[in-house]
């Protein structure tokens, strides 16, 4: 009966890691949002690191945040560093690419609580009088992070964080 059992348990272990092993090597997060704004209002929120305080929902998180900005003031070559609570953890952020008014690539690298490289990209699209503004996260996904994608849903997990910041950017840009 013990034999039974494990040898279960060993069949299921393996059939996770052969569907897991199935899985992309890469990652794509992206949500957007319609702002009443012109792009000229909204990328300057995005684009200065120290107007993110305003919108984004991880400052919100720890009001013990400690932040760093350096490089550049805004723009391509600006940087910016954190290290907070658990929830925020630690990373920094540098700006790559700011195309005014209509993209941003962003190098993302997080430390704590765990380590991971991505990329963040910001596109603003003219729609009428409005603007449709997409955040994206892009990066490699791991052995670990594809089985853990089997029982979590990292899209549905940051997707809601990218939707709270997007709302609180239209909600900004709208007053």
């Amino acid at each position: 009966m013990l034999l039974t059992i494990l040898g279960v348990v060993v069949a299921l272990v393996l059939i996770v890691l052969a569907v897991a092993a199935t899985r992309p090597d890469s990652f794509r997060i992206e949500r957007s949002i319609i702002v009443n704004a012109p792009a000229e209002k909204l990328f300057p929120l995005i684009d200065d690191f120290r107007a993110w305080g305003s919108w984004s929902p991880w400052e919100k998180l720890d009001p013990g945040l400690r932040r760093t900005h350096g490089g550049a003031p805004k723009g391509t070559g600006a940087m910016y560093a954190w290290e907070g609570n658990p929830k925020v953890g630690s990373g920094r952020m540098e700006i790559l690419e700011s195309q005014p008014c209509s993209r941003l690539l962003i190098k993302l690298d997080f430390l704590k609580p765990f380590e991971a490289h991505n990329q963040a990209e910001f596109t603003f699209a003219a729609e009428g009088i409005a603007t449709r503004v997409t955040w994206a996260m892009t990066g490699p996904q791991a052995f670990p992070m594809k089985v853990m994608g089997l029982f979590l849903s990292m899209d549905s997990m940051v997707g809601k964080d990218f939707e709270k910041g997007l709302a609180s950017i239209k909600e900004i840009g709208e007053r």
